[in-house]
């Protein structure tokens, strides 16, 4: 296992070892003392799974404290660029977003911590990507950011993606209540 620090050191990318042959592949998804050694010693208490055509736009949510979530987060069928933007307020990165592309083909890895809004574009069809999380969903914590605020000027590679009514419409980066 490898582990990378992007352009915001909190948020990790972590390559597995992946073993293959002419049967396919195999490789640790998730392994807690691997991931703890690698600075990540949560507890996941939650998994999630979306299943999307090309050009759907999840994102970017988060969940406010006390219910604020880490998550782990790859894709299993398919690809996705997926994207991190720190809402700590008092972070050095605050307001700067990172991306990668996950895809079932290179199986890396990504931890986002809390602190961070989420979100993804699947790349092609029947995306299949899934997530552990530190803490349990809450209906009444989620909260969202508009997928192209123009203050945080996220380049998704797309004008006009497929979305929720709860994602087009949500607020603006500079609406937000810091709350982290």
């Amino acid at each position: 296992m490898e582990v990378i620090k992007t352009a915001i050191p909190d948020v990790l990318i972590i390559k597995p070892a992946v073993y293959g042959d002419d049967r396919g592949y195999f490789f640790e998804s998730y392994q807690h003392e691997k991931l703890k050694k690698a600075g990540i010693g949560v507890s996941f208490v939650q998994d999630n799974e979306s299943c999307s055509q090309k050009g759907v736009l999840r994102g970017l949510h988060f969940q406010k404290p006390p219910f604020a979530q880490g998550k782990l987060v790859r894709v299993i069928k398919g690809a996705v660029l997926d994207v991190a933007v720190d809402i700590r307020k008092s972070s050095p990165t605050y307001g700067k977003w990172v991306s990668m592309e996950l895809t079932g083909e290179n199986k890396w890895i990504c931890w986002i911590p809390e602190g961070f809004a989420h979100g993804f574009i699947t790349l092609e069809n029947d995306t299949i990507f899934s997530y552990k999380c530190t803490n349990y969903y809450d209906k009444a914590s989620e909260s969202a950011i508009r997928w192209n605020d123009p203050q945080l000027e996220i380049n998704w590679g797309i004008t006009h993606p497929l979305l929720s009514e709860k994602d087009a419409n949500a607020p603006l980066f500079s609406q937000l209540t810091p709350v982290f």
